[in-house]
């Protein structure tokens, strides 16, 4: 059997593990690199060079480095019960239940658009879950709510979730291309478009009860200390792509650095034990951060015996030059996909087959790009287990006494994912088309 069609095989069977087992995905894909690498060994390649291949090329040290540093800001703004306070704020400042409730998801979303989106869930659950029994309201809305409403706009940053650093490191977008690029608005505006929506949406839901008011107890700051930071790190960021453009080395220091500093601040101006700086650091989602070296070394493997030009070539058969039903598709399937299967391996095999066929069409790369981002970032609020952030809703909720199975979610989740994307993917195609 040829080594493509070997590679190929591992390739599926790493996908099928993922979904059966996915609290091993590192396991699955640290193991399914291993073995492409074993494979292409055997098939004549030297196996000192793919080895060296892997550590230099394949794996972007740079997006892990923004991983890891920003999960450990986030600890440490989650920390600071910051978020909390402001979500306080929000419910004493509004009119009535109906508005604080949408409001709160509005801002959940914005605070997991720099935060992680399950450290997001954690600290804002409590709110929630206090807001809904003091109003005698079943809490599965408003919990479905911030998890969906994090994943979304996750996708609005570069260090809102792992596809979107894939992404920019792929196309060479730095902080402020999300933003801005080459004058037009970009996918950060996309999102807001589709969390405008969404809000509406939800706004739709709490209205029968937006003539209530409810009390709460508001919360105290610890410190400003991470807050800074957390401005700090957007801002070094934003700095780095204006000097550098992209993602670079200065941006992975960036965030190190005040990560760094985060933890001496944590350690020795809070004076937390050595015990609990360590809980902080084992805390963090190491699983993910295996998971994204085991896929760089397996995709960069798949794209290396030639599997993605014959997928390319497969899609242009379909699409024809129909541009149109190529964006669609794309979106959808896209979509689809990531409802079920973890959408960081599938985004890094899908980007450069998105901007070969908009190569072959003389599109923008934009165009297949962004509704890849799109389609495959808000695709995993289709299902509960579409995304980290849904599965530990569901299990707040149960722990809660409430149980929510796959129909009830899908309630929720279905008209929810429609319509944010397709706003967003509506978005999209007039700005860059």
């Amino acid at each position: 059997m040829p080594v493509k069609w070997i590679v190929l095989s591992i390739a599926i069977l790493m996908y099928v593990l993922v979904v059966i087992f996915p609290e091993k995905k590192s396991w699955s894909a640290l193991g399914a690199a291993l073995a492409m690498i074993l494979v292409r060994a055997t098939g004549g390649e030297s196996a000192g060079y793919l080895i060296h291949e892997a550590g230099t090329e394949l794996i972007n040290w740079y997006v892990l480095m923004i991983f890891i540093g920003s999960l450990v800001i986030a600890e440490l703004f989650i920390y600071s019960r910051a978020p909390a306070v402001i979500a306080d704020t929000i419910v004493l400042k509004s009119p009535n239940v109906g508005i604080a409730m949408v409001l709160i998801l509005i801002m959940t979303g914005l605070i997991s658009a720099f935060v992680e989106n399950v450290a997001t869930v954690l600290v804002m659950a409590p709110i929630a879950l206090a807001m809904c029994s003091k109003l005698n309201l079943n809490p599965m809305y408003f919990m479905t709510g911030l998890a969906v409403m994090a994943n979304l706009q996750g996708t609005a940053t570069l260090v809102g979730d792992p596809p979107s650093m894939i992404f920019a490191d792929y196309s060479g977008y730095g902080f402020n291309d999300f933003i801005f690029y080459q004058g037009k608005m970009s996918i950060f505006f996309a999102i807001q478009v589709g969390m405008i929506v969404g809000a509406l949406y939800f706004y739709w839901i709490f209205a029968k009860d937006g003539g209530k008011k409810v009390e709460v107890e508001k919360e105290k700051n610890l410190s400003m200390v991470p807050s800074w930071l957390l401005i700090l790190m957007i801002a070094g960021l934003a700095g780095a792509s204006y000097i550098y453009g992209g993602l670079s080395l200065a941006s992975g220091l960036v965030v190190v650095i005040l990560a760094i500093a985060g933890l001496v601040w944590y350690r020795w101006v809070r004076k937390e034990s050595s015990e609990k700086v360590l809980e902080l650091i084992k805390g963090l989602d190491w699983d993910t951060t295996f998971f994204l070296i085991g896929i760089f070394v397996a995709v960069g493997a798949i794209s290396s015996v030639g599997l993605l030009e014959d997928f390319v070539a497969f899609l242009c058969r379909i699409i024809g030059d129909n541009v149109l039903l190529g964006f669609v598709l794309i979106v959808v399937v896209s979509v689809l996909i990531s409802g079920f299967v973890d959408n960081v391996p599938y985004i890094i095999v899908m980007l450069p087959v998105a901007a070969t066929l908009s190569n072959d069409l003389s599109l923008k790369p934009e165009l297949f790009m962004f509704a890849l981002l799109v389609g495959s970032c808000m695709g995993g609020n289709l299902t509960p287990f579409g995304a980290s952030a849904n599965v530990v809703t569901v299990g707040i909720l149960r722990k809660q006494g409430v149980k929510m199975n796959f129909a009830q979610w899908l309630k929720i989740g279905l008209p929810f994912t429609a319509l944010t994307t397709a706003f967003s993917a509506l978005f999209v195609w007039v700005v860059w088309r």
